[in-house]
Protein backbone atom coordinates (compact mmCIF):
# COMPACT_ATOMS: atom_id res chain seq x y z
CA UNK A 1 0.00 0.00 0.00
CA UNK A 2 1.47 3.51 -0.74
CA UNK A 3 0.30 5.76 1.97
CA UNK A 4 -0.08 8.94 -0.34
CA UNK A 5 -3.46 10.40 0.39
CA UNK A 6 -4.56 7.10 2.53
CA UNK A 7 -7.02 7.90 5.48
CA UNK A 8 -5.75 6.22 8.66
CA UNK A 9 -6.59 6.48 12.28
CA UNK A 10 -4.32 6.20 14.93
CA UNK A 11 -5.63 5.57 18.67
CA UNK A 12 -3.08 6.47 21.62
CA UNK A 13 -1.08 8.91 18.71
CA UNK A 14 0.23 11.24 21.58
CA UNK A 15 2.79 9.85 22.72
CA UNK A 16 5.79 6.72 22.63
CA UNK A 17 5.11 4.54 19.94
CA UNK A 18 1.77 5.57 18.48
CA UNK A 19 3.27 9.28 18.38
CA UNK A 20 6.42 7.60 16.18
CA UNK A 21 3.45 6.28 13.84
CA UNK A 22 1.99 9.66 13.45
CA UNK A 23 5.15 11.05 12.49
CA UNK A 24 6.21 8.79 10.29
CA UNK A 25 2.89 7.97 8.35
CA UNK A 26 2.92 12.49 7.97
CA UNK A 27 6.02 11.95 6.18
CA UNK A 28 5.06 9.51 3.88
CA UNK A 29 1.93 11.97 2.69
CA UNK A 30 -1.20 9.95 5.13
CA UNK A 31 -3.82 12.20 6.09
CA UNK A 32 -3.89 11.33 10.15
CA UNK A 33 -6.85 11.13 12.37
CA UNK A 34 -5.23 10.50 16.20
CA UNK A 35 -7.95 9.05 18.69
CA UNK A 36 -6.30 9.54 22.28
CA UNK A 37 -7.62 10.60 26.13
CA UNK A 38 -5.09 13.03 26.52
CA UNK A 39 -7.16 16.04 25.60
CA UNK A 40 -3.52 18.58 26.49
CA UNK A 41 -1.60 15.95 24.62
CA UNK A 42 -3.98 16.00 21.52
CA UNK A 43 -3.97 20.17 21.67
CA UNK A 44 0.01 19.80 21.97
CA UNK A 45 -0.30 18.18 18.81
CA UNK A 46 -2.89 19.90 16.96
CA UNK A 47 -1.13 22.90 17.57
CA UNK A 48 1.97 21.56 16.04
CA UNK A 49 0.24 20.35 12.79
CA UNK A 50 -2.75 21.82 11.94
CA UNK A 51 -3.65 19.15 9.40
CA UNK A 52 -3.77 15.91 12.25
CA UNK A 53 -7.55 15.00 13.63
CA UNK A 54 -7.51 15.02 16.76
CA UNK A 55 -10.38 13.27 18.70
CA UNK A 56 -10.61 13.11 22.44
CA UNK A 57 -12.10 9.45 22.98
CA UNK A 58 -12.16 7.05 26.00
CA UNK A 59 -11.29 3.66 23.50
CA UNK A 60 -12.64 1.39 26.67
CA UNK A 61 -15.98 3.24 25.82
CA UNK A 62 -17.87 1.67 23.20
CA UNK A 63 -20.11 4.52 22.45
CA UNK A 64 -17.55 7.19 22.38
CA UNK A 65 -15.73 4.66 19.94
CA UNK A 66 -18.75 4.67 17.66
CA UNK A 67 -19.01 8.17 17.35
CA UNK A 68 -15.03 9.40 16.86
CA UNK A 69 -14.98 6.44 14.23
CA UNK A 70 -18.01 8.73 12.65
CA UNK A 71 -16.48 11.73 13.20
CA UNK A 72 -13.36 10.60 11.32
CA UNK A 73 -15.30 9.20 8.38
CA UNK A 74 -18.02 12.12 7.91
CA UNK A 75 -14.79 14.36 7.80
CA UNK A 76 -12.57 12.38 5.29
CA UNK A 77 -14.96 9.97 3.78
CA UNK A 78 -13.25 6.79 3.91
CA UNK A 79 -10.50 5.37 6.35
CA UNK A 80 -7.81 2.98 4.65
CA UNK A 81 -5.66 2.13 7.76
CA UNK A 82 -6.11 1.60 11.33
CA UNK A 83 -3.63 1.17 13.90
CA UNK A 84 -4.92 -0.21 17.11
CA UNK A 85 -1.70 1.00 19.14
CA UNK A 86 -3.59 2.46 22.50
CA UNK A 87 -2.85 0.25 25.82
CA UNK A 88 -1.39 0.14 29.17
CA UNK A 89 1.77 -1.83 30.85
CA UNK A 90 0.61 -3.02 34.30
CA UNK A 91 2.43 -5.74 36.30
CA UNK A 92 1.54 -7.20 38.83
CA UNK A 93 1.79 -11.22 40.19
CA UNK A 94 -1.02 -13.41 40.80
CA UNK A 95 -0.43 -13.83 44.40
CA UNK A 96 1.94 -11.67 46.12
CA UNK A 97 3.35 -12.80 49.45
CA UNK A 98 3.61 -9.49 51.50
CA UNK A 99 4.19 -8.51 55.70
CA UNK A 100 0.85 -8.36 55.64
CA UNK A 101 0.02 -11.63 54.36
CA UNK A 102 -1.01 -13.45 50.89
CA UNK A 103 -1.91 -10.23 48.30
CA UNK A 104 -4.61 -10.70 45.79
CA UNK A 105 -4.02 -9.67 41.81
CA UNK A 106 -6.29 -6.05 42.02
CA UNK A 107 -9.28 -6.90 40.28
CA UNK A 108 -10.34 -3.49 38.72
CA UNK A 109 -6.71 -3.74 37.13
CA UNK A 110 -7.50 -6.99 35.68
CA UNK A 111 -10.57 -4.44 34.03
CA UNK A 112 -9.16 -2.15 33.31
CA UNK A 113 -6.17 -3.87 31.12
CA UNK A 114 -8.54 -5.94 29.24
CA UNK A 115 -10.56 -3.32 28.47
CA UNK A 116 -7.57 -0.77 26.95
CA UNK A 117 -5.69 -3.57 25.61
CA UNK A 118 -8.18 -6.22 24.44
CA UNK A 119 -11.72 -4.63 24.08
CA UNK A 120 -10.67 -1.52 23.00
CA UNK A 121 -9.30 -3.42 20.03
CA UNK A 122 -12.53 -4.65 19.00
CA UNK A 123 -14.34 -1.72 19.69
CA UNK A 124 -12.17 0.15 16.78
CA UNK A 125 -12.10 -2.66 15.01
CA UNK A 126 -15.80 -3.20 14.30
CA UNK A 127 -16.50 0.33 13.44
CA UNK A 128 -13.76 1.53 11.13
CA UNK A 129 -14.50 -2.04 8.62
CA UNK A 130 -17.91 -1.72 8.95
CA UNK A 131 -16.75 1.81 6.36
CA UNK A 132 -14.11 -0.05 4.94
CA UNK A 133 -16.79 -2.09 3.79
CA UNK A 134 -19.36 0.66 2.98
CA UNK A 135 -17.24 2.27 1.07
CA UNK A 136 -15.51 -1.62 -0.33
CA UNK A 137 -12.17 -0.59 0.99
CA UNK A 138 -9.26 -2.37 0.31
CA UNK A 139 -7.66 -0.94 3.48
CA UNK A 140 -4.77 -2.18 6.71
CA UNK A 141 -5.89 -2.84 10.40
CA UNK A 142 -3.03 -3.38 12.52
CA UNK A 143 -2.92 -4.17 16.26
CA UNK A 144 -0.03 -3.76 18.18
CA UNK A 145 0.71 -7.00 19.86
CA UNK A 146 3.59 -8.17 22.14
CA UNK A 147 6.24 -10.57 23.15
CA UNK A 148 4.47 -10.78 26.36
CA UNK A 149 1.26 -12.60 24.64
CA UNK A 150 3.54 -15.85 25.01
CA UNK A 151 3.52 -15.36 29.01
CA UNK A 152 5.20 -12.99 31.23
CA UNK A 153 5.65 -13.30 34.57
CA UNK A 154 3.83 -10.33 36.67
CA UNK A 155 1.54 -10.00 33.64
CA UNK A 156 -1.48 -11.82 33.79
CA UNK A 157 -3.76 -9.21 32.31
CA UNK A 158 -0.89 -7.69 29.78
CA UNK A 159 -0.39 -11.05 28.45
CA UNK A 160 -4.01 -12.32 28.61
CA UNK A 161 -5.05 -8.93 26.57
CA UNK A 162 -1.98 -9.65 24.15
CA UNK A 163 -2.64 -13.33 23.59
CA UNK A 164 -6.26 -11.83 22.82
CA UNK A 165 -4.84 -9.75 20.08
CA UNK A 166 -3.42 -12.26 18.30
CA UNK A 167 -5.94 -14.80 18.53
CA UNK A 168 -8.22 -11.79 16.72
CA UNK A 169 -6.05 -10.82 14.07
CA UNK A 170 -5.83 -14.23 12.73
CA UNK A 171 -9.57 -14.63 12.96
CA UNK A 172 -10.61 -11.36 11.59
CA UNK A 173 -8.15 -12.14 8.25
CA UNK A 174 -9.33 -15.04 7.41
CA UNK A 175 -12.49 -13.01 8.04
CA UNK A 176 -12.12 -9.94 5.82
CA UNK A 177 -8.88 -10.96 3.69
CA UNK A 178 -11.86 -11.69 0.82
CA UNK A 179 -13.02 -8.37 0.74
CA UNK A 180 -9.65 -6.98 0.10
CA UNK A 181 -8.87 -5.81 4.34
CA UNK A 182 -5.97 -7.46 5.78
CA UNK A 183 -5.56 -7.78 9.40
CA UNK A 184 -1.89 -8.03 10.85
CA UNK A 185 -0.25 -7.23 14.07
CA UNK A 186 3.30 -6.56 15.43
CA UNK A 187 4.70 -7.66 18.52
CA UNK A 188 7.41 -5.10 19.83
CA UNK A 189 9.79 -6.09 22.49
CA UNK A 190 10.56 -4.13 25.26
CA UNK A 191 10.80 -0.45 23.92
CA UNK A 192 12.57 2.27 25.65
CA UNK A 193 8.92 4.25 25.86
CA UNK A 194 7.31 6.64 28.94
CA UNK A 195 5.28 3.50 29.61
CA UNK A 196 7.81 0.74 29.46
CA UNK A 197 9.77 3.15 32.40
CA UNK A 198 6.68 3.40 34.61
CA UNK A 199 5.54 0.01 34.71
CA UNK A 200 9.05 -1.33 35.31
CA UNK A 201 11.40 -1.10 37.53
CA UNK A 202 15.25 -0.14 36.49
CA UNK A 203 16.47 -3.70 37.92
CA UNK A 204 14.11 -5.77 36.04
CA UNK A 205 14.50 -3.71 32.65
CA UNK A 206 18.26 -4.37 33.75
CA UNK A 207 17.43 -7.99 33.50
CA UNK A 208 15.59 -7.87 30.68
CA UNK A 209 18.22 -5.67 28.28
CA UNK A 210 20.71 -8.69 28.97
CA UNK A 211 18.41 -11.07 27.31
CA UNK A 212 18.51 -9.03 24.54
CA UNK A 213 21.50 -9.95 22.27
CA UNK A 214 21.39 -6.01 21.11
CA UNK A 215 21.87 -5.10 24.53
CA UNK A 216 19.47 -2.56 24.66
CA UNK A 217 15.59 -1.79 24.45
CA UNK A 218 13.63 -0.79 20.88
CA UNK A 219 13.70 2.62 19.79
CA UNK A 220 9.80 4.04 19.34
CA UNK A 221 11.15 4.91 15.53
CA UNK A 222 11.95 1.77 15.22
CA UNK A 223 8.90 0.26 15.60
CA UNK A 224 6.71 2.44 14.03
CA UNK A 225 9.56 1.42 11.01
CA UNK A 226 7.80 -2.15 11.73
CA UNK A 227 4.06 -1.37 11.61
CA UNK A 228 4.26 1.32 8.54
CA UNK A 229 6.36 -1.97 6.78
CA UNK A 230 3.96 -4.50 7.43
CA UNK A 231 1.27 -1.96 5.93
CA UNK A 232 3.31 -1.21 2.88
CA UNK A 233 3.48 -4.86 2.38
CA UNK A 234 0.46 -6.21 0.56
CA UNK A 235 1.31 -9.58 0.97
CA UNK A 236 1.43 -9.70 4.98
CA UNK A 237 -1.24 -10.69 6.39
CA UNK A 238 -3.06 -12.77 9.36
CA UNK A 239 0.58 -12.88 11.00
CA UNK A 240 2.52 -11.28 13.88
CA UNK A 241 5.46 -9.49 13.18
CA UNK A 242 8.30 -9.63 16.07
CA UNK A 243 10.43 -7.11 16.91
CA UNK A 244 12.34 -7.33 19.98
CA UNK A 245 15.54 -7.43 18.96
CA UNK A 246 16.08 -11.08 19.42
CA UNK A 247 15.05 -11.23 22.95
CA UNK A 248 15.96 -14.39 24.52
CA UNK A 249 13.04 -15.79 27.21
Amino acid sequence: MDLKDKRAIITGGVKGIGHSVVTEMIKEGAIIGVVDKDAHGLNTLRAKNQNIFCIECDITDYHQVEAAVDEFYKEFKKIDVLVNNAGILYSSPLISLTAQGLRKHDVSMWERVIATDLSSVFYMTVNVVEKMMLHRTKGVIVNISSVSASGNIGQSAYSAAKAGINALTATWAKELSALGIRVVAVAPGYSDTESTHQALSKDILKDIVQKVPLRRLGRAEEIADGILHVIKNDFFNGKVFELDGGLIV
